[in-house]
């Protein structure tokens, strides 16, 4: 028995036998075109429009989180500057196959150049160019393979058109070789509730049939497990049962400490399947998904009718809203047009929004509509705040437009520093993890090679934290998580014992956040995050926090 190491998503645990994801299909050959140009140009076309027609259709079936990431993909299929990039190789010779392969693949490496939010597109863009390509040559484009018994799924990184809709009937878990905790395979994974670890560098020396234990509470793959492993697995599996199927309450800590748990929802659609897993509110809504594809900005009235929807699922309950947050791994024509050497660190979330307040301002009249329309306690936040001057702007524009509660999201270092100055101006604070372990840790979430850096248990992330829990508590304003980190049950404790009130995640993992909670004190929760906090690894960090009582 062997284990390797990764980054766990999720609590969940599985055993079965490896299957490996079929390699790429090859490369188009680099050969003269037989065909006219424009029959060339015209086949290339009708395969964009199949591909993404059948991204679409596949994301409609599989709603959620994954519906946005495969609408993207659908867009991408008909990038008019990648359409322009194909026709010009045509024209200078190139076949249909090798034209897609080329200008798919230059794009995919002006994006890793990129770094950050942009690099993580790239494998979508990979996995787009490969449907393309396997049209074109009338064979099954490549995907999770075809078996009769279930199996754990490894792979180099997974498409998101192959983690939405998997067979969960035979699709135990998911091993990939790249990707860190924030990827989109891992993001899929998690709203899915399929046990999955990322970033396994060594996974790729599996052979299929090898029996494993796929444990992502550990991050471990057990290989070749001994029967008391395999034991042991299986009574960790009837206790996540047990626990899934627990009656539904509010959140709190075993002491009675209330820490209500809220919902990541990116449409209206949602709110029913978050209010049925017990969510209590909103702690994050994506607004993104009404301005995407569009070469204009809503109007008000659009705006407002979706968010109207939204607040009417929550009456009387606590409702986040997400001013637009474009730029970076979401540009907007409409918004930001300017080419930016690192769009991560450029024009993007509230500093874009203040180039063109007049979006903003009708972003927050729709959302100030809605609000007098319904009984929801709406608040609205800012993203990817800088500072207090920042925060200032925002609130009091906020404010200005009708809106009653308005806040920033902590996703800049520079924030948690000055935080007792942004809890002065600021009703309320929401951390973003994902972005603040980005950026705390200079590592992009994509590279499995720096993948063990891009943890929100490092304790530089966890210390961020601690100046915001603290600067909340002395100024009496609330300070939330809704990144990744609110996902994780075991970490979701040492938030609160860091002074977090509120916790906000996928809907999916509210069942364990609620179980875990709920055996914990607050003075448990506190001694484990003062432990955390002394440690210099985000291992060594999970580790004290586990070793108290």
């Amino acid at each position: 028995m062997t284990q390797i190491q990764g980054i766990g998503v999720g609590r969940g645990i599985a055993t079965g036998p490896v299957l490996t994801m079929p390699e790429p299909l090859s490369e188009p050959v680099v050969a003269p075109r037989t065909r006219d140009a424009a029959d060339e140009k015209q086949l290339v076309l009708d395969a964009l429009h199949a591909v993404a027609a059948d991204l679409a259709e596949r994301a409609k079936l599989a709603g959620g989180d994954a519906q946005a990431v495969l609408e993207a993909q659908a867009m991408m299929a008909q990038d008019p500057g990648l359409i322009e990039g194909v026709d010009e190789r045509i024209d200078e010779g190139s076949t249909g196959e090798r034209a897609v392969f080329d200008a798919f693949e230059a794009y995919r490496e002006m994006l890793v150049g990129l770094g950050g939010y942009m690099a993580e597109r790239a494998a979508d863009l990979s996995d787009v160019s490969q449907r393309i390509v396997a049209h074109l040559r009338g064979v099954p484009a490549p995907g999770v393979p075809e078996s009769d018994t279930p199996f754990i799924l490894v792979a180099r990184d997974l498409a998101p058109a192959d983690t939405a809709l998997l067979d969960l009937e035979r699709v135990l878990a998911l091993v990939t070789v790249e990707g860190g905790p924030t990827s989109h395979t891992a993001i899929l994974a998690r709203s899915r509730s399929i046990p999955a670890v990322v970033g396994v560098e060594s996974a790729g020396s599996l052979s299929d049939g090898t029996v494993v234990i796929v444990d992502a509470a550990s991050g471990t793959i057990t290989v070749e497990p001994t029967a008391a492993d395999l034991d042991a697995a299986e009574t960790r599996t009837a206790e996540l049962q047990k626990i899934a199927s627990a009656p539904i309450t509010d959140g709190a800590l075993a002491d009675g400490h209330a820490v209500p748990l809220l919902a990541n929802l990116g449409k209206p659609s949602e709110a029913k399947a978050a209010v049925e897993l017990g969510a209590e509110g909103v702690g994050l809504f994506r607004t993104e998904f009404l301005f995407l594809g569009s070469t204009s900005a809503p109007t008000v009235a659009q705006q407002r009718e979706a968010y109207t929807e939204l607040l009417s699922a929550f009456p009387g309950k606590k409702v986040v809203v997400r001013a637009l947050d474009a730029g970076s791994d979401k540009p907007l024509a409409f918004l930001n047009d300017a080419e930016e050497e690192n769009p991560a660190l450029g024009l993007r979330g509230l500093r874009a929004l203040r180039a063109k307040e007049d979006i903003l301002r009708e972003q927050l009249t729709a959302l100030a509509e809605a609000q007098a329309a319904t009984s929801a306690d709406l608040w609205v936040m800012a993203p990817m705040v800088a500072d207090a001057e920042e925060a200032e702007y925002f609130v009091s524009l906020a404010k200005e437009l009708g809106i009653r509660v308005a806040g920033v999201m902590a996703e800049v270092p520079s924030l948690a520093l000055m935080a007792p100055e942004v809890t002065a101006v600021s009703d309320f604070v929401s951390i973003g993890t994902n972005d603040l372990t980005q950026y705390t840790l200079a590592a992009d979430r994509l590279l499995g090679s720096v993948a063990n850096y891009q943890d929100p248990w490092h304790p530089a992330v966890l210390r961020l934290i601690k100046l915001l829990g603290d600067a909340g508590r002395a100024a009496g304003k609330p300070v939330g998580v809704c990144g990744e980190a609110a996902a994780d049950p075991a970490l979701a404790v040492v938030l609160v014992g860091l002074g977090v009130t509120t916790l906000s995640m996928t809907p999916a993992a509210l069942a364990d956040v609620r179980a875990e909670l709920a055996r914990t004190t607050l003075e448990q929760a506190t001694a484990r995050a003062a432990a955390a906090l002394r440690t210099s690894t985000a291992a060594a960090a999970r580790s004290a926090a586990a070793s108290v009582d």
